[in-house]
């Protein structure tokens, strides 16, 4: 398995013949939308830059998709063009169906909290995931992580834009994935409480990951101030550089 990192939380997961997209951001430098935030972080149009050059020769290679959430920042005009005029089959939480088919793209499959469903030979069941601490998770909406188990393949739990919970809680200490991916970007905007996992919570998360841990969500929009090199001192502190990755744009990580 490789996992293809290209802008904060669109990546290609390639098993085998498969190349799944995930979360796909793919307009140019400000195009997904205004700055998040314009006080507490410096005003920028999002994505605040643009994607690395050898993003769409790995994204037309796609051959399925998965959506955690509506947010421009993981679903953006671009990549609804690209997935309507390609037919990519889609996976998404049973709550975004309708609003997707409404967009003409090609539901194939919807998944519920906490059950098994069929997926690409093997399964992939949807997770809770909590988009903020305090009141600001009501306006962000819902969001669905995933476990994925693809055949003679690594386990990947996909977690999305969440903060640290029970739910993320039981699926590290209980389904142990051996691959987990965690937005790490530090999100919030100019009210409320973060959107995202405080850096409290990402080393939380990451001593109870048994598999290793690949950070996203970092350098891309203008609401997440964390730092790739902020993020690796912050493991180094803590004894848990070796089993974090933080790729860089187009990055791509093979696992063993």
């Amino acid at each position: 398995m490789k996992i293809r990192h290209l802008r904060n939380a669109t990546m290609v997961i390639e098993a085998k013949e498969q190349f799944i997209l995930v979360d796909p951001m793919l307009g140019e430098k400000g195009t997904a939308g205004p700055p998040f935030t314009l006080f507490r972080f410096k005003p920028k149009r999002n994505p605040i830059l643009d994607l690395p050059n050898n993003a769409m020769d790995i994204v037309n290679k796609t051959t399925h998709c998965i959506i955690t959430h509506l947010h421009p920042d993981h679903l953006d005009k671009k990549a609804e063009k690209f997935l309507i005029s390609n037919n990519i089959p889609i996976t998404c939480s049973i709550k975004d169906e309708q609003i997707l088919r409404k967009r003409g793209l090609n539901v194939v499959e919807t998944v519920d909290y906490w059950k098994e469903s069929d997926f690409l030979g093997g399964t992939i069941e949807g997770i809770p995931a909590r988009h903020g601490y305090g009141f600001v998770a009501k306006p962000m909406g819902n969001v669905m992580g995933f476990f994925i188990q693809l055949p003679n393949e690594k386990t990947i739990y996909l977690s999305a834009d969440t903060i640290y919970t029970e739910n993320v809680d039981k699926v590290l200490k209980q389904f142990k994935p051996d691959i987990n991916v965690v937005a790490c970007g530090t999100a919030q905007l100019d009210i409320f409480k973060p959107l995202l996992m405080t850096m409290d919570d990402i080393i939380t998360f990451t001593k109870n990951s048994s598999g290793i841990v690949i950070a996203n969500h970092l350098e891309a929009v203008n609401h997440c101030p964390t730092t790739r090199t902020q993020l690796a001192n912050e493991f180094k502190r803590h004894g848990l550089l070796a089993k974090a990755r933080i790729p860089n744009d187009g990055e791509t990580i093979e696992i063993e």
